[in-house]
């Protein structure tokens, strides 16, 4: 019995993650600045044509890979920052979290050349789509904050879970000067020192 063919939909989506899989190859052995389209058609084994057909230019597609990335990472932070008990704690533990890893998940390897990591993160603040999943991922928990009394009943949500996103940012992007970022106590504390100031009752 012969199967179905596919949906063309399907195949359009099997031939998307080939091209992410192969570009994320492609960062990991050239970088980010160097990585080019032409590289990753070879990779992934299809035409230069159809990448730009998924992929409208090349920061498009390194997007793309940094956003499957991100998500990965979403991931992997719930449980640590759901197993802390208080909002500034949890915002103190994604901090250290994603300080640690820049904005890449280590166990894929893509090992950023100095300079790169920031690009990385600079590129995933301005996609819409990466901080609308980050600004949900926080809402939940400034929420439950605010019921426990931790968070002002006036303090506004989505102003409050971009505030906690550009703190995490900023941990990657901008170097430390009055403590020392690669200590993880040093950043829980001062992440906890100003959220409990800035949110509190």
């Amino acid at each position: 019995m012969e199967h179905a063919a596919r949906p063309a939909e399907t195949r359009g989506a099997e031939t998307r993650d080939r091209i992410i899989v192969a570009a994320t190859d492609c960062i990991r052995r050239w970088g980010i600045r160097r990585v080019s389209m032409n590289d990753v058609a070879q990779q992934a084994g299809v035409s230069r044509r159809t990448v730009y057909l998924h992929f409208a230019d090349r920061e498009d597609l390194v997007l793309a890979v940094l956003t499957r990335i991100s998500e990965l990472t979403v991931a992997a932070v719930e449980p640590l920052v759901r197993a802390r008990p208080t909002l500034a704690d949890q915002v103190a533990e994604a901090a250290v979290h994603v300080h640690a890893l820049g904005p890449s998940d280590l166990q894929l390897g893509l090992g950023f050349r100095p300079g790169e990591s920031e690009d990385a993160t600079l590129l995933l603040a301005h996609s819409d789509r990466v901080m609308a999943a980050w600004q949900g991922f926080w809402r939940p928990f400034v929420e439950e904050a605010r019921e426990r009394g931790e968070v002002r009943a006036d303090v506004a949500v989505d102003r409050a879970t971009e505030w906690i996103m550009r703190v995490i940012i900023s941990l990657v992007t901008v170097p430390a000067r009055s403590f020392d970022a690669d200590d993880p106590d040093e950043v829980r504390a001062f992440v906890v020192e100003f959220i409990t100031r800035g949110f509190a009752p």
